[in-house]
């Protein structure tokens, strides 16, 4: 990845619009992680591992991270409709009502949150339609605040492994040392994930995920539950 020189103002916006303690309810889903650890798939730290860089590598999160880039080029050059086309895109694509609901919830969050610290930001969310995913909000902030592409994407994905972890810090469970050592273990791959995703052109962006699919189906049903995915 190139050299990227920040202002001050742009880095601790990434950290404030990355930050486990964004307001969004983030902390609510497991993306199906309950569901694999529930029926053992996922019992220990190495096992978690396994699948988040499975997710990294093949997974949905790829896609959606890349439709975030998307949002964001999309405000930068003014083409709202373009805009509006991602973000139901991304609704079409999301396999499961679970998935579907806990994007809508977090990008409505989200624009409501900058809706009120700056609501200058208002006719953007307007622009996209509702309901508004969460990658389409997380997209506009990012390119409202004029952050680079490249970093937004790191604080994107990163942002989702560590919430992640933290779900399976809480269910597994594993202790707070071992999930911050598997962040910094995940680290190298998201940095080589970011420069992959930044390079995918429309027609390549697809996803392996069926083993999400089949966790969040299973989990809607599940008899007890932590997480609301």
């Amino acid at each position: 990845m190139d050299t990227i020189t920040l202002t001050d103002s742009h880095f601790l916006q990434i950290l404030q619009l990355a930050s486990s303690a964004l307001p969004v309810g983030a902390y609510s889903y497991s993306e199906g992680l309950e569901t694999l650890i529930e029926n053992g798939a996922i019992a220990n730290q190495k096992t978690l591992k396994q699948w988040l860089e499975a997710e990294l590598t093949y997974g949905a999160i790829r896609l959606e991270a890349a439709v975030m880039v998307r949002a964001n080029q999309a405000v930068t050059t003014g083409d709202l409709e373009r805009l509006r086309y991602w973000n139901l895109w991304l609704s079409a694509a999301r396999e499961t009502q679970e998935l579907r609901n806990s994007s809508w919830q977090m990008g409505r969050s989200l624009m409501q949150l900058l809706g009120k610290i700056q609501p200058e930001i208002l006719p953007l969310a307007n622009a996209v339609g509702h309901p508004c995913n969460y990658a389409i909000a997380f997209g506009i902030v990012a390119a409202h605040w004029q952050i680079n592409i490249s970093v937004a994407l790191l604080g994107y994905l990163h942002s989702w492994a560590n919430n992640l972890i933290t779900a399976g810090v809480k269910i597994i469970p594993l202790g707070q040392t071992a999930g911050q050592e598997l962040l910094l273990q995940l680290q190298p791959l998201i940095s080589h994930a970011t420069v992959e995703i930044m390079s995918l052109k429309d027609d390549e962006l697809s996803c392996c995920s069926w083993g999400l699919s089949l966790a969040s189906m299973q989990h809607e049903t599940q008899y007890t539950r932590l997480f609301r995915s």
